[in-house]
């Protein structure tokens, strides 16, 4: 990780959706060099399912050297972003960055996004961060050092970028069209950039890792418009020839393969994901599979889970066997079709997470 330098001291950062995830990662990230962040996110009350309110991120914000703002703003409410950002330079004087993390997701072809999904993403992913934006603006350009930073992707119009997920890939290339609009319009003003972290999915950001503070603590000089993309640092692959036992030689590829997950499943699992998760396998060896992990203990095995699966995801057992083995990536399985993924798609990266730490041991 890379080091604090103390750029950001006494800015003033103004972060949408930053009560957890990225958000959150980047605001402590910040508090460490002693800057002032703007909690500007939904949460106010306990969710039943997610952690985090604006009250307990401001906690670690100021627990890690900043001074923290928590300001209920739901992005897609106009008055509510005015009010937060009246609010923000009353308290602080002004406003020095702007991050636009906040969004919203649904991984779902045309025919299965309902519409309230699509105004959602919509809303909260363009014209949230377009509001916003302009809301700042008259308060960035007094600043010195003044940037706009929004986290989404790189533009890229090959199709297969659109056909699985048309809604959602139109809503997040809005953000990164808002940052070539800005960033051309305020040149020499304002910086404006978009930054999208690297990792299995091109459209799904994973974790905040180092690349955002480094990005807005520099001048603003020479910005406008750049798209950085984040990589993660590949888990090294350890293999161990002849570690298969004799038993173990006799189970098929597919049963093979759960019976390892069977044996890799610990509490921390469970505990941390809460899903139950069920595959519908074609081909040789198919049939219903599933890994629980939700209730106590966690398994997996064959036939149905024991209750109402949270993600079914269907495919040939042969592509089932190269993804767990690492040998196929979960992205491209999804994008060329080869995966279909019906559910919570929030459970469906957090087992994507598992089989990176799984990919060793089968």
């Amino acid at each position: 990780m890379l080091p604090n330098t103390g750029k950001l001291a006494g800015c003033t950062l103004f972060i949408t959706g930053a009560s957890r995830g990225i958000g959150k990662a980047i605001a402590l990230k910040a508090a460490k060099d002693g800057a002032n962040i703007v909690i500007a996110a939904k949460t106010a009350e306990p969710h039943p399912t997610l952690s985090g309110t604006i009250y307990t991120a401001a906690a670690e914000i100021e627990a890690a050297g900043g001074k923290a703002l928590p300001c209920v703003v739901n992005v897609r409410e106009e008055q509510q972003i005015i009010n937060a950002v009246e609010e923000a330079v009353k308290t602080f004087g002004g406003i020095d960055i702007l991050v636009n993390n906040a969004s919203a997701i649904s991984l779902t072809g045309t025919l299965e996004t309902e519409t309230k999904k699509v105004n959602l993403m919509m809303d909260v992913n363009v014209r949230g961060t377009y509001l916003t934006s302009k809301t700042c603006l008259p308060h960035l350009r007094k600043s010195k050092n003044p940037h706009i930073l929004n986290l989404s992707p790189p533009m890229n119009l090959n199709p297969m970028w659109f056909k699985n997920h048309c809604a959602y890939t139109i809503s997040k290339y809005g953000m990164s069209m808002c940052v070539l609009g800005m960033a051309e319009e305020f040149r020499g003003e304002v910086a404006v950039n978009a930054l999208w972290p690297k990792t299995g999915h091109p459209l799904m950001p994973d974790f905040f890792l180092d690349l955002e503070t480094d990005m807005i603590g520099r001048k603003q000089e020479g910005y406008g418009g750049s798209q950085a993309v984040k990589e993660e640092k590949k888990l090294s692959e350890s293999h161990q020839e002849g570690s298969e036992s004799a038993a173990a030689t006799l189970l098929s590829p597919v049963a093979e393969t759960f019976r390892v997950i069977q044996g890799a499943i610990t509490e921390e699992y469970v505990r941390t994901t809460q899903g139950i998760f069920q595959f519908e396998l074609s081909g040789d060896e198919g049939g219903t599979w599933y890994i629980d992990l939700k209730t106590k203990g966690g398994n997996a095995g064959s036939g149905k889970p024991p209750l109402k699966a949270d993600v079914v995801m269907s495919m040939s057992s042969t592509d089932f066997v190269k993804m767990f083995t690492g040998k196929l990536k979960p992205t491209l399985a999804f994008m060329t079709g080869k995966l279909r993924i019906k559910g919570n798609m929030a459970l469906a990266i957090k087992l994507e997470k598992m089989l990176t730490q799984l990919n060793s041991k089968l």
